[in-house]
């Protein structure tokens, strides 16, 4: 897993691995869940790399827009 630079320091968004059709997301907390694009959607899960990638808004974004549509709890 990549570590998520989280920029302004307020995420609770730890790391995050990308895939083709799907990214999983290390929470500080220790839980990690898998998004793909069945449970959450190719738009959202699209954003999510994007928002991954560029170390902010992820954490923000996943609970204002994906919330529990993951595909799995994999911690």
């Amino acid at each position: 897993m990549e570590t998520y630079r989280d920029l302004n320091n307020d995420s609770g968004v730890s790391a995050y691995e990308i895939s083709n059709d799907s990214i999983t997301v290390r929470f500080k907390t220790g839980a990690a869940y898998l998004y793909n694009y069945a449970s959450t959607g190719v738009p959202d899960i699209e954003e999510m790399k994007r928002l991954a990638k560029s170390g902010d808004g992820l954490n923000s974004y996943i609970g204002r827009k994906v919330k529990g549509n993951y595909a799995k709890r994999l911690a």
